[in-house]
């Protein structure tokens, strides 16, 4: 089965510097992460602020969560999503 979100939570992890949300893969559920980087080259007049952080993802999610499906189909041991991955 591929890998989904339909669990729209997330939240601004300020130690990490980064946005966390889930994704499932029947029933296992998989914490990702995606940094500031991250969002930045996705919306580059990114507010700097948690408000402006969780903005750039709600504005991008579909982005984001193709991104983490790719990355979780190669394999990654790490689900943190860098500008990279972009």
């Amino acid at each position: 089965m591929s890998l989904t979100f339909p669990n729209y939570s997330r939240s601004y992890d300020r130690t990490r510097q980064a946005v966390r949300f889930w994704g499932y893969d029947t029933s296992i559920e998989y914490s990702f992460f995606v940094t500031v980087a991250a969002l930045e080259r996705v919306e580059p007049d990114l507010r700097r602020d948690e408000e402006g952080f969780l903005g750039a993802f709600d504005a991008n999610r579909d982005l984001i969560c193709q991104t983490a499906a790719a990355v979780h189909s190669r394999g990654r041991k790490s689900y943190e999503l860098v500008g990279t991955d972009f």
